[in-house]
């Protein structure tokens, strides 16, 4: 079956139309279905600038539908994937703003270290932003909020999201099994899980902090030896001392 959006029986007027090449100039014909075109006076290869990408950017069978996607569309997908992870985690919240809140924090976190420590930011986002997700069916099931109760209900929760979304099977397969442990690291874990797990240490001692103070002296000491990577160890340092150097 054809995408309603890429079968000419449904064009109308302007399906066909013309975009000066971003490299010479020159008028550059394009059907409304193609992804990209060479301009015939310098043969550049350009993104068709008036396709409507929104679908295809997260489509599992963008390939088939669209053909083969520029690099600036890929790039695309996985931002668009990680932002409508974000939706579907508070969407599936709803008004739980606390667990929100955490999981947004825990992303941002993440983020910042996985760039430091060139992990992949699709996981490591994908999985800070739902980590937490099997908290309600943990307290539903065994009115409890115990991490291992978090980590045995939130993959199922974890994989039907990302399915939904047309999500890669191997980002799925890592991103459930970083839920599925995320508070119990294995003797050797991806520096992913490190993002993931330094930064929900980062944000689960704020939150201790600021219910009851830990003091700096002991969390420089924590901060010491508890994180897995340089980065998380220094972002710690940051959000949590006044002081980072007491971190060294």
């Amino acid at each position: 079956m054809q995408c309603p959006g890429q079968d000419t029986r449904y064009w109308k007027a302007g399906a066909i139309y013309e975009a000066p090449c971003s490299k010479c100039g020159r008028p550059v014909e394009f059907f409304k279905d193609e992804s990209t075109r060479k301009c015939k006076n310098c043969g550049h290869k350009m993104v068709n600038p008036k396709m409507d990408f929104g679908c295809a950017a997260y489509c599992q069978h963008a390939e088939q539908c669209l053909g083969e996607l520029p690099p600036e569309l890929l790039a695309q997908r996985k931002d668009l994937l990680k932002d409508r992870v974000a939706v579907e985690m508070k969407r599936y919240f709803k008004q739980d703003f606390k667990r929100i809140g955490h999981a947004t924090k825990v992303a941002r976190y993440a983020e910042r270290i996985a760039r430091e420590e060139k992990g992949d930011l699709v996981v490591v986002l994908c999985a800070a932003y739902l980590h937490d997700i099997g908290i309600h069916e943990a307290e539903r099931k065994y009115n409890s909020t115990e991490a291992r109760y978090q980590e045995e209900e939130g993959p199922p929760i974890a994989r039907e999201i990302l399915t939904k979304l047309g999500t890669s099977g191997t980002i799925i397969e890592e991103v459930c099994d970083i839920i599925g442990h995320h508070h119990h690291p294995r003797p050797e874990e991806t520096v992913n899980f490190q993002a993931v797990y330094d930064a929900d240490l980062i944000v689960n001692l704020e939150e201790k902090d600021k219910e009851k103070k830990i003091g700096e002296e002991k969390l420089a000491a924590i901060i010491h030896v508890s994180f897995f990577t340089e980065s998380g160890r220094k972002l710690a340092g940051e959000v949590l001392l006044k002081n980072t150097n007491k971190t060294s």
